[in-house]
């Protein structure tokens, strides 16, 4: 970096060889190109922090102080340090969350399963009633408040098993003047809904639409990820247990408890449990409309499912 009061365009290239020659995109994060990540971190060390997927130049001119902050963040981001928690925002469904540890950042994969749920609540919405909206495993709170905002005549829980990540989602909540309006509750699944408390009476609730973007990985890939991930985000996020499918499995089974006739289940899968998913889903005959949703390579990534608790199933391909 140039030692001027202020640095250049030429600065900013030479920021970007330097990030190309030693730095490799990640697949689940693939807003994080070389020249993204760049502007992302030097809108960080300028005071105007943004999502990577926001940052783009021209960059402002840096000071001799805010030139050695780059430096710091860059090398920060070279020994593994994921950019969201260092610009401390990450953009989903096109509305910006507060990142820090504690809390997965959100993915770009999870908003097939957004768009799902937001399409599912459009047309619940249509003929005005109230309705009841449950997230599990929020983590920053970014898909129940991106339900909320669709719904605002919704009244949206929130649960995840993690103090520290729900800790995320309350500031979250206050950013998107949400927090009188979603439910925050810690717990394990459903079991969150019957937390001591003011909480007890949430028992026995029925929601219109269940969603999740559940841990999916087998324990030992969820162990050994690579340092950009298991050196900083929670590991209880992606852990889902011997086959990856132990989250997934239990909402199946414990999510009809909690749906009137007419209630939707939404969740994401990871890449190629959909024969296990389709098989667990196809013993529950009370799950009567099944959609699943692919992904640009057309792997199925997340499920719409139905519960009418009769008789009958039908997949949609």
């Amino acid at each position: 970096m140039s030692g001027a009061a202020s640095a250049t365009d030429g600065d900013f290239a030479d920021l970007v060889a330097e990030l190309r020659s030693r730095f490799a995109s990640a697949a689940d994060k693939p807003d994080e190109t070389v020249e993204s990540t760049a502007a992302a971190l030097w809108f960080k060390a300028a005071d105007e922090p943004r999502a990577v997927s926001r940052a783009r130049p021209p960059v402002p001119a840096l000071s001799i102080a805010q030139q050695g902050t780059l430096r710091e963040l860059v090398a920060r981001r070279l020994s593994g340090e994921p950019l969201a928690y260092l610009t401390g925002l990450q953009e989903f469904l096109g509305l910006e969350f507060f990142a820090a540890p504690g809390a997965l950042i959100p993915r770009r994969e999870t908003e097939l399963v957004g768009r799902a749920c937001l399409a599912v609540l459009q047309e619940l919405s249509a003929g005005g009633a109230p309705l009841c909206v449950l997230d599990l495993c929020t983590g920053c709170g970014n898909l129940a408040i991106a339900m909320a905002l669709q719904a605002p005549q919704a009244r949206v829980y929130a649960t995840d098993l993690e103090a520290a990540a729900l800790a995320v989602a309350a500031r979250n909540l206050e950013r998107h003047g949400l927090s009188s309006r979603v439910q925050l509750r810690q717990g394990d699944l459903f079991g969150a809904l019957r937390a001591p408390g003011d909480a007890e009476a949430d028992a026995g609730l029925r929601f219109s639409l269940i969603a999740c973007n559940p841990p999916y990985l087998a324990t030992r890939h969820a162990t050994h990820m690579p340092v950009a991930v298991a050196g900083s985000e929670p590991v209880a996020a992606f852990d889902g247990g011997p086959f990856g499918l132990s989250i997934v499995l239990r909402l199946i089974r414990e999510a009809p408890a909690h749906l009137p006739p007419g209630g939707w289940l939404c969740f994401e899968i990871g890449a190629g449990q959909q024969p296990i998913v389709d098989s667990r889903v196809a013993q529950n005959a009370g799950y009567t409309e099944i959609h699943r949703i692919r992904d640009e390579q057309g792997v199925v990534r997340a499920y719409q499912l139905r519960w009418d608790g009769a008789a009958g199933t039908g997949i949609t391909p």
